[in-house]
């Protein structure tokens, strides 16, 4: 009997429905490749959850992704909050509620760059050889979590950073067995020197490293890392911080693959993993074919990966969008001048083109 796996796709709000439809297209081409089966549901989520009902992550999206097998996020966040700090019920809550209930307290962003696109990186072409780096962002603690309140009649806001040596140990210890199968080295970036979390989250990695003789272990603090990302990015292997400082360094990191359009990530815990990519809602480009889905499609591998633990099939994803970047096709945010007026595409264009070789390449082997 063909084992079913069940997908619920949330495409939120902005760009997501446009991209998470062409994340759930490649999985439909992998499982009609392969012979899959995957189910899907859609759900609401963040701003049009709000809309649909007053609450930006209903009960019955929760209990849907309770039950699935693995989750396909767009993006969240409308343009109406953006500038009305007083607003009580914001779309993101609905996407920080979903991570604590379903307890994904480690996001991997992995930050690699396409040969294709090293022109499209701020950088350097001689800074970027050898770049693979893996972050392991802390999810459901800090700042994030933290109380926050205003006091004195509002002129006083207070917001608090909060660790359990239990909440750094457990994402510690997924990025010490990562790295240990990788180039085993591993940085801890915190701010240990001003602050008292990042005291106790640099303790806790310390007091794991001798379980861990192979991988070496470097404390950095974060605006050192800041620095070190766009200065020598290629000495990182897996990265492992907390909430706040993860958000920050991986957003900088992106200009080191391009674009926030290239970069997917998981989110994980003991349970059901969510799957999307790192760019936000883009509501200025949102309905007008602009948005590049390639960070939701290379999410799609992780999710083949991790929550399925089809390998081949998750390369055989990643191997498409090499093909496709390699015959220089390009959405605007990765295209720039010497890109043929032919090659510049979009949303469908590129998603399709990627389909194509997922089954091209079955059709060939």
């Amino acid at each position: 009997m063909i084992e079913k796996h069940k997908i619920v796709v949330l495409p939120g709000d902005g760009i997501g429905p446009e991209v998470a439809a062409w994340g759930k297209r490649v999985i439909q081409a992998i499982g009609e490749s392969y012979g899959h089966v995957f189910e899907f549901e859609e759900q609401l989520i963040g701003h049009a959850a709000i809309e649909a009902t007053g609450n930006p992550l209903p009960e019955e999206t929760l209990e849907a992704c309770c039950a699935a097998d693995a989750i396909l996020l767009g993006a969240v966040g409308h343009p109406k909050y953006d500038n009305d700090p007083t607003a009580k019920v914001r779309p993101e809550q609905g996407l920080l509620k979903l991570r604590k209930s379903l307890g994904l307290y480690a996001n991997l962003r992995p930050i690699r760059i396409f040969d294709e696109l090293v022109q499209a990186s701020s950088l350097k072409p001689e800074v970027l050889q050898g770049v693979d780096i893996l972050f392991f962002r802390e999810l459901t603690g800090g700042l994030y979590f933290g109380p926050s309140e205003r006091k004195e009649n509002g002129n006083v806001a207070v917001s608090t950073m909060i660790y359990s040596k239990d909440e750094v140990r457990r994402i510690a210890i997924k990025a010490f067995e990562s790295a240990k199968n990788r180039r085993k080295v591993l940085h801890s970036v915190d701010k240990a020197n001003v602050l008292e979390a990042s005291r106790l989250w640099r303790e806790v990695i310390q007091e794991l490293a001798p379980q861990y003789p192979e991988v070496q272990v470097h404390h950095m603090y974060v605006d050192n890392a800041a620095m070190q990302l766009i200065k020598c990015p290629a000495q990182f292997d897996v990265v492992v911080t907390e909430n706040m400082f993860g958000d920050i360094l991986t957003d900088e990191a992106s200009q080191i693959a391009g674009s926030l359009g290239m970069l997917p990530s998981a989110s994980v815990g003991d349970g059901v993993g969510l799957y999307e990519p790192v760019h936000g809602s883009a509501p200025d480009i949102a309905g007008q074919g602009l948005a590049n889905p390639l960070a939701t499609i290379l999410s799609t591998a992780l999710m083949l990966d991790i929550a399925f633990g089809l390998k081949r099939e998750s390369q055989a994803v990643i191997d498409a969008v090499d093909r496709v970047l390699k015959y220089g096709y390009r959405t605007a945010d990765i295209a720039d001048e010497n890109t043929p007026a032919g090659k510049r595409v979009g949303t469908d264009a590129i998603g399709q083109k990627v389909i194509n070789e997922i089954e091209l390449a079955v059709s060939i082997a």
